[in-house]
């Protein structure tokens, strides 16, 4: 042993960090329904995640892998001001067939358990960006393993409805635990907040606007949605108050001032960590 640190190997060629204004909702679609695929990508949805796993059933995961191959091969998706495309695969076959196409955005991983298995994709699909999925108890004790498994993840999420049958849970508080896990693995292979699960009742839009104000305090950011309805409500739920705008701009225009640790008029102590809040605050704000 000489002491001398070791240099860390290079990292593999993948896609660069998402950048622009980040993404609050993301509408979920069948694949095997082109038409409600073309009004999806109409919705005003940040992001149209097609189905091609759960949403289909068996004998229609053919045609709809082929539907899917021509919508993203299609120019118009691939322009650079189309909604992004993300796919959620059902197996090797769907990332083989898809990931070369150019509207492509990315592929959503179900069921990811193991670093190992986001290796195996990013092998497949080179430069594709990749969002694995947490759907077990054992995928949420190596959610960090899995968030920072390849230069290619760009983000994690859970499958709340299989993670809620494998743990048994009756009550949506049993999953605060899980959430608060894959913010922090997030956060700690320096990647965006999760954004939330789905909501499944499409009719009760007071409900949804109550978890998504639980999600947002546990520290996600945005949710996927299965129906058009409930993105406005989960745009204004995530988006911050006229209230957070106006702290977060006092205590920006106080860092610019005054260098290092400050404390404000009213007493609140501000550093570095509490101005790059603020500054994701007004990134948010500005969505508007």
């Amino acid at each position: 042993m000489t002491g001398r640190p070791v240099p860390a190997p290079p990292l593999p060629d993948g896609p660069p960090p998402p950048v622009g204004r980040p993404p609050l909702t993301w509408l979920y679609v069948p694949g095997d329904r082109p038409e409600v695929v073309a009004k999806a990508l109409g919705s005003g949805a940040d992001v149209v995640i097609v189905d091609l796993e759960d949403a289909v059933a068996p004998d229609r995961k053919e045609y709809a892998r082929s539907a899917t191959a021509e919508l993203l091969g299609d120019q118009v998706t691939a322009a650079p001001d189309a909604v992004p495309v993300h796919v959620r695969v059902h197996g090797e076959e769907d990332v083989r067939a898809l990931a070369k196409l150019p509207g492509l955005a990315a592929f959503r991983l179900p069921k990811i358990t193991h670093a190992v298995s986001v290796h195996h994709v990013a092998a497949v699909a080179p430069g594709v960006a990749l969002y694995p999925l947490l759907e077990s108890a054992l995928a949420v004790e190596h959610a960090y393993s899995i968030a920072s498994a390849h230069h290619a993840v760009c983000g994690i999420a859970l499958g709340e409805a299989d993670l809620r049958a494998d743990l048994g849970v009756r009550e949506d508080t049993g999953l605060d635990w899980p959430r608060s896990r894959a913010v922090v693995a997030a956060r700690a292979a320096a990647l965006p907040p999760p954004a939330q699960s789905v909501f499944p009742d499409v009719r009760d839009l007071d409900g949804l606007w109550t978890s998504c104000g639980r999600g947002r305090a546990l520290g996600m950011l945005g949710r996927a949605a299965i129906h058009p309805r409930q993105l406005p409500v989960i745009e204004r739920a995530f988006r911050p108050t006229a209230e957070e705008i106006e702290a977060a701009e006092e205590i920006i225009a106080a860092s610019a001032v005054e260098a290092g640790a400050l404390a404000l008029p009213d007493g609140r102590f501000v550093d570095a960590a509490v101005v790059a809040s603020a500054r994701r605050t007004i990134a948010l704000a500005g969505r508007a």
